[in-house]
């Protein structure tokens, strides 16, 4: 038979020789696939579980020992990597949450992640093994929270220890796969020129509500899930004087202003017992006692609201919170429905509030996913006792101010002696 033709340059076949009696080099352990990975992940994580452990790299090595497998140094650490990333902090999402611009993390299924970094959702190329995955990460971060997430309670929402905002709710409740959302607390507030650089609100706006906070004027933050009320309210709560004493009352801690006088309050659930509970209403009696120069609500979402108007009412001045609402001018309606939650009429309801608030300044998002400022109300009430809202600010969205119709009313109250300096409020 004719030895096939040989490329120029490369050395022809070699001739034939007796087998060679030196045994042949022993084969490296070949890396396991996808699914048998996977299934050595679990297998050691359960090893590790029964003796509690930590998954380091000697520790991991012994376990696969155990199961009779042995794999070279780049498979243990894989392993190491996928144990310790389950283990530590937010697992795979960690690397997203770490980055400086997200807001929010949202875990809808394995493969489907999405992430927020201030221009809409989009989604991450993170992925979850299976449905397993996604509910291990969940009930660990539940626990790091110290609550309790299972089939028995499958919903939880809590504070990390690092301040992210967790939710988390499992099926059947949620169907298909365990949905995780993380909102993610800057260590620090923004400043009020971060903010117009950000083009949340313009120059005029800045200073118009520079001027309501020196002024000690009553409001509300309104707007819908995610628009950055608390992220305003941090950064306004960060110009109140350093010699007063602000008193945070909030459902979960995310309120973090810039300013060396602050007392925190947070909620409690009950325990298992369903005893210990301490609800919003009860943080907000126990800040009266605190003697606030500035009461602030975190989230007015129930029968705290009551307490809330009470407080206004009884010359603690520049008090503060947010709420939800589609509009300002639907915050009144807002508040009456929560003030029925504590029993309170309506005429009851509109006579507090008309004493107790001065103005509403009202947040949207944008379809290009942008947050800001959107508009300031201040609040009047009718010849019927009824309280409505009278738009006094208007920002375009490039963030240039045009007055309304409570223009005047809002600088009257910016204006009112012994309350501040007095409004420049960028206009005339």
């Amino acid at each position: 038979m004719r030895a096939p033709d040989t490329p120029p340059g490369l050395p022809g076949p070699a001739a034939p020789s007796r087998p060679s009696r030196v045994p042949a080099p022993s084969a490296s352990p070949s890396p396991p696939d996808a699914e048998d990975h996977t299934a050595l992940v679990d297998a050691v994580r359960l090893r590790l579980a029964e003796t509690g452990d930590e998954p380091t790299p000697a520790r991991v090595a012994a376990a696969l020992r155990s199961h009779g497998r042995l794999l070279g140094d780049t498979s243990v650490l894989g392993v190491v990597r996928a144990l310790r990333s389950e283990m530590v902090g937010a697992g795979p999402l960690e690397p997203l949450l770490a980055e400086p611009d997200v807001t929010d993390v949202l875990v809808n299924a394995p493969d489907q992640v999405w992430v927020d970094r201030g221009a809409g959702l989009e989604e991450a190329c993170v992925r979850f093994p299976d449905t397993a995955a996604v509910r291990r990460l969940a009930q660990r971060l539940a626990s790091a929270a110290g609550r309790r997430l299972d089939d028995a309670r499958p919903w939880v929402d809590a504070r990390l220890p690092d301040g992210t905002r967790l939710h988390a709710v499992l099926p059947p409740v949620v169907v298909g796969s365990p949905c995780i959302s993380l909102r993610v607390v800057r260590s620090r507030a923004f400043t009020l020129p971060e903010l117009v650089r950000a083009r949340a609100l313009g120059p005029e706006g800045a200073r118009l509500l520079e001027d309501m906070v020196e002024a000690r004027l009553s409001f509300l933050v309104s707007g819908g899930t995610g628009t950055g009320k608390t992220t305003l309210l941090s950064t306004l709560l960060g110009l109140v004087p350093a010699g007063e004493r602000i008193v945070l009352a909030e459902d979960s801690a995310e309120l973090r202003p810039a300013h060396p006088h602050v007392v925190r309050l947070e909620t409690r659930p009950a325990n298992q017992e369903g005893a210990g509970r301490v609800d919003l209403r009860d943080l907000v009696r126990q800040a009266l006692r605190m003697r606030p120069d500035r009461l602030v609500v975190g989230e007015v979402r129930g029968a705290e609201v009551l307490d809330l108007l009470s407080a206004l009412n009884t010359g603690h001045e520049g008090g503060c919170g947010t709420v939800h609402a589609n509009a300002a001018a639907d915050v009144p309606a807002r508040l009456e429905a929560l003030g029925s939650t504590a029993g309170l009429d309506r005429a009851a309801l509109h006579s507090q509030l008309a004493a107790a608030l001065a103005a509403v300044v009202h947040l949207v998002r944008d379809r290009d996913g942008r947050r800001r400022v959107a508009e300031v109300h201040v609040l009047e009430r009718q010849a019927s006792g009824l309280v409505t809202t009278l738009p006094a600010a208007v920002f375009r969205p490039d963030g240039v101010l045009g007055s309304g119709p409570g223009w005047t009313r809002l600088r009257q109250l910016c204006n009112t002696p012994g309350k501040g300096r007095g409004a420049r409020c960028g206009h005339g």
